[in-house]
């Protein structure tokens, strides 16, 4: 696999950050969470103006071959119908939130069992036409992870080419709540059934019938345990390849912005391989999925955000971005009590 040198931002830096902030015309603290995001980007930037340029929404899509075992109440056709909507008369949601808030939407094909036509505007990644199901075998082979690592990373670094320094992901890919309930499972031990939810809408016996399958591949599973194998045996090339571009996202010092249950736990498992990313992570919003608070709690992550969303797509952290984008200009064109002349009153 693809080695990335990810470290934990230079500290020497905090002292002066902190002394800017507290010296902005307001009590010491009366900013709450905006101080906080400006002083975690400007750690991650290492400087005393941080700044936020050309957002970029990355959004994978793939298909998983669990689906066969009627996990999903949504049809395995959804992934390549939603992926052309997002291209095609782009009025999907993400499309919406992309627009309002200035993000530049990029649609990658990671494993999609369709033939996307060259010109819809998709990004052409694919890796193979779906995983294997991890009810039997393991949903990729090694070449397979290392290949979705990779083209994660490459992503991610045309992006920052183009002058992108803050980053969220999407995805779309039927069933891929069930590989995210395992890897929370598995990294977390919290009870598989606590880390299952409705995903795009089973009642309380299709959460039971999901529970069933998910044990069982569970109780097959026969790999080593250690975190990559894990990623490899039960994931999505969406997943994995969103697990690359948060990596990558690291090693170049970008904002990442992270989205609900799944990509919660794709960045749950990128810190399994690189534990330094956390403090690149701003966590945009907790959502309905059964198990989002649960991980986002094991990981001591505070979501900017509870608005009951379980789109995916990217929606949750674009919609955290305003937040994050007063904290930069917080710190950027706020008076400090000495230039304008006002005794600090705290």
């Amino acid at each position: 696999m693809r080695k990335f040198n990810i470290q934990m931002p230079d500290e020497r830096i905090r002292p002066a950050l902190t002394d800017k902030i507290n010296d902005l015309t307001k009590p010491k603290g009366a900013l709450g969470r905006l101080e906080e995001i400006a002083l975690q980007v400007g750690m991650i930037q290492q400087t005393l103006s941080p700044s936020l340029s050309h957002p970029c929404n990355v959004l994978f899509g793939a298909d998983h071959g669990v689906v066969e075992e009627n996990v999903s109440v949504s049809p395995k056709e959804v992934t390549w119908q939603q992926m052309l909507h997002f291209t095609g008369g782009k009025k999907a949601g993400i499309n919406f939130f992309c627009r309002q808030h200035g993000f530049e939407l990029k649609v990658v094909d990671a494993g999609v069992d369709y033939d996307f036509p060259e010109s819809c505007g998709v990004i052409d990644m694919k890796v193979r036409k779906g995983t294997r199901n991890y009810l039997h075998e393991a949903a990729m082979t090694q070449e397979e992870m290392d290949l979705c690592i990779e083209r994660g990373a490459e992503i991610v670094r045309q992006c920052h080419n183009e002058g992108c320094n803050i980053i969220s992901f999407g995805e779309m890919g039927i069933a891929n709540t069930s590989a995210s309930s395992l890897w929370m499972h598995a990294f977390t031990q919290i009870p598989l059934m606590q880390c299952i939810g409705a995903g795009s809408g089973l009642n309380s016996k299709g959460i039971e019938h999901k529970y069933e399958i998910l044990n069982r591949a569970w109780e097959n599973y026969k790999g080593d345990y250690s975190a990559a194998d894990i990623i490899r045996y039960f994931g999505g090339y969406e997943m994995v390849m969103a697990v690359g571009g948060m990596l990558q996202a690291a090693e170049l010092h970008m904002t990442i912005l992270v989205d609900g249950f799944i990509m919660t736990n794709c960045m749950l498992a990128a810190s399994q391989l690189y534990p330094d990313i956390i403090p690149y992570a701003i966590f945009g919003h907790q959502g309905d999925e059964a198990g989002h608070k649960l991980v986002l709690d094991y990981m001591h992550a505070r979501p900017l955000l509870q608005l009951g969303l379980r789109l995916g797509e990217g929606t949750g952290a674009i919609c955290a971005y305003p937040i994050v984008d007063s904290a930069i200009r917080m710190i950027n064109e706020m008076d400090t009590f000495g230039h304008a002349s006002i005794t600090k009153y705290f």
